[in-house]
Parts: structure tokens; C-alpha cells; sequence
């Protein structure tokens, strides 16, 4: 079975990867799609976060895991469509984030049968998120306190990096 874990992922952290790493015990394909948004502001290139991902996957052994763009102006319905994808794979921090989800969900089973399966993330990344990560480092701190230890310390330091 092939499942899709989308996300803008700007930048990659511990949340992301502990979702995707579960996905990856639990289904025979996984694809993480990277996706674009021209409505939000990005710190990282489309081309910069697929590497990111890529090199987070590898620097923590997560293998077997596929990371595609997904193409501009194209729904993510029709993407996992076009992909075969017999399932979307959504992490949650928190009942507000199901409350964001459930209705694109509906959406996505709508379009074009593909399913939602939602993973309950684990409490120590309840409170990462890539917006928080962006915050901290736009204002000059380090991502330690956002990632946590065996995360992808290159995306938190290519986030710092960027913007100094």
C-alpha cells in the first residue's frame, strides 16, 4: 500500500520525521510530498526543503521512504490520484490540529477516495512546530529548544544559517 505524508516541511523537525518514520513501519510505500503554497511565505526553496527532508531521512536511518514535489497547482487529491496512493498520512499534535485536518480529509475522500489516516504524535513534539522553529531562529536563538536531541540538527542550523 503507498501512502503519501505531505507538508510544506520549512523546515523539516522531530514531529515531521516521527510521523514519517512510523508511516514507514506501518505501510509498504511511503512517499513524503513536499508541497509549495504560493499563499505562504517561505524561508526555505521547494528544492531546498526536499533536501532538507532527504538529508534528515538519511541522517536518521529512515529508510525505504520516497520524497517527491508536489507539483504546483495541483490538488492534493489529485496528486495522491495520480500517485496511486491509497492513503494520506496527517500527524497531530492536538485537537486543534484535528480540527484543521478532519475537514480536508472529508475534502480529499471526496475528490477522489484516497484516505486520511491520522498518526497521534508523541507528547515531547507537541509544542514543535516549522513556524515555532522559524520564530526562534529568526530572533537569533538556536533550534535546541524546539528540536529536540537525535532531530534533524541540519535543518535547524540550515534555518539559522539562512538567516544570518
Amino acid at each position: 500500500m503507498l501512502v503519501i505524508c505531505p507538508g510544506s516541511f520549512d523546515p523539516v523537525h522531530n514531529g515531521h520525521l516521527e510521523i514519517i518514520a512510523r508511516a514507514a513501519s506501518l505501510f509498504d510505500e511511503v512517499v513524503v510530498g513536499v508541497a509549495h503554497n504560493h499563499s505562504k511565505k517561505y524561508l526555505f526553496s521547494l528544492q531546498e526543503r526536499v533536501q532538507l527532508v532527504t538529508d534528515s531521512l538519511a541522517e536518521l536511518g529512515i529508510e525505504g521512504v520516497g520524497v517527491e514535489i508536489i507539483p504546483t497547482g495541483v490538488l492534493l487529491a489529485e496528486y495522491a490520484a495520480q500517485r496511486g496512493a491509497s492513503a494520506l498520512v496527517k500527524g497531530l499534535r492536538s485537537g486543534t490540529d484535528y480540527g484543521y485536518e478532519a475537514p480536508m480529509a472529508s475534502m480529499n475522500r471526496h475528490l477522489s477516495k484516497v484516505e486520511t489516516v491520522f498518526l497521534a504524535g508523541e507528547d515531547r513534539y507537541g509544542g514543535v512546530s516549522s513556524t515555532i522553529i522559524r520564530e526562534v531562529a529568526s530572533l537569533g536563538w538556536g533550534c535546541a529548544p524546539v528540536c529536540s536531541a537525535g532531530s534533524s540538527p541540519r535543518s535547524c542550523a540550515a534555518a539559522l544559517m539562512y538567516l544570518w
